[in-house]
């Protein structure tokens, strides 16, 4: 069977791992959590980035760091993963959802203002497949309102917008280090501040409250409780798994994009027919082949090709379940506007197998066994 996701793995991990061991540092914000920090900071230029034992808590962080208050509302797409509402439902918010575009799977942006009202705090945009919103218009928005930008970038690492890292956009983004993720840590993730009066804040709230990020730094002589805060800090073992990619980051994405370029090129073909759709890319984007997918015609057709591919030993899938039409959507949400894509949409959408490591050969049977699906 050829799975869906393999984690990555580079080789690196368990000597990494063994050091963190070795010196006695295997709780939060050891030598390798610093390591990862300052890889994001240098490679997305974020003034600021902290890892966290969850790309959901990165976005509990960001949310309070908001100030997301009961009674108010964050805007954002059904289209998404539990987390991403989650984060400010249990602040007390009440979540709005808006339709996406069909071509990218996106946020629409030219919905959002319809949506906002004197309750909206913060629009929530989440780069679906690591490829980017249209974040000059999310941000012109946010201005003209006064709203806050929590970019969920959970896909999105490695990726751009007009050449800015996904992520550093908004006032806050979220990374996930899940193992289905790029670059894995089992769980964790990471938060990305972009203002710089916000940083110590973060810090305080991230250590339970406490000063101690100061303390570790020379800053003060003892540290104290300060602030309500929580623990979201991962184990430094593993940041260290997680380094050892970073470190190849370059490598893993190129692979990845080698497996995402032969599926495009591939099935070019069955969507000159009609048959597919494939990812659309805008021209000022540029993606990090976090995933591969296609559009059948719709959820028979979807439902009867992963059966087909299972029945030949090749794992694809589905993804989300749109979020409002989900028992908690219904109690802490309302969709504002017509769902004219985001549930038809969802339903036609099947995820291939694509993972650092994926062979040539698995590749070309995947294509060859889709493609004998719809041309047999």
């Amino acid at each position: 069977m050829i799975a869906f996701n393999v984690p990555p793995y580079t080789g690196k991990e368990i000597k990494y791992i063994e050091e963190a061991v070795a010196n006695h540092k295997i709780c939060g914000d050891g030598a390798f959590t610093k390591k990862c920090n300052e890889w994001i900071e240098q490679k997305t230029g974020t003034p600021k980035a902290l890892l966290t034992t969850s790309c959901t808590h990165a976005t509990e962080l960001a949310a309070i760091l908001a100030d997301i208050q009961p009674g108010d509302e964050v805007i954002m797409p059904s289209y998404t993963f539990v987390s991403t509402a989650d984060a400010f439902v249990l602040r007390g918010a009440t979540v709005v959802f808006v339709d996406i575009r069909p071509d990218t799977m996106n946020i629409d942006e030219n919905l959002i203002e319809a949506a906002i009202t004197d309750k909206t705090r913060a629009i929530v945009p989440v780069h679906y497949a690591g490829v980017s919103c249209e974040m000059d218009k999310i941000m012109e928005i946010a201005k003209k309102y006064n709203l806050c930008v929590i970019e969920d970038a959970a896909q999105g690492i490695m990726s751009t917008y007009k050449g800015k890292a996904l992520g550093t956009i908004g006032d806050y983004g979220c990374f996930s280090f899940h193992e289905t993720k790029n670059f894995s840590m089992g769980e964790g993730g990471a938060i990305l501040i972009q203002k710089e009066d916000k940083i110590e804040e973060a810090e305080i709230i991230r250590e339970k409250g406490t000063n101690r990020a100061k303390f570790f730094r020379g800053q003060i002589d003892k540290y104290t409780w300060v602030e309500k805060g929580s623990s979201y800090l991962p184990s430094d073992m593993n940041a260290a798994y997680l380094y050892a990619q970073l470190e190849l980051a370059e490598e893993i994405t190129a692979d990845r994009m080698a497996t995402w370029n032969m599926y495009h090129e591939a099935f070019e073909e069955l969507e000159q027919k009609g048959l597919v759709e494939r990812p659309f890319i805008p021209e000022h984007c540029t993606h990090n082949a976090h995933m591969y997918y296609l559009k059948c015609k719709d959820l028979e057709e979807r439902s009867s090709l992963i059966s087909y591919l299972k029945e030949n030993d090749i794992l694809a899938v589905f993804h989300y379940i749109p979020l409002h039409s989900a028992p908690a959507g219904a109690k802490y949400s309302r969709f504002h506007g017509e769902d004219k894509f985001t549930t038809a949409e969802s339903e036609r959408l099947v995820r291939l197998p694509l993972y650092y490591g994926l062979k040539k050969e698995e590749v070309e049977y995947i294509i060859g066994k889709v493609k004998e699906f719809y041309l047999k």
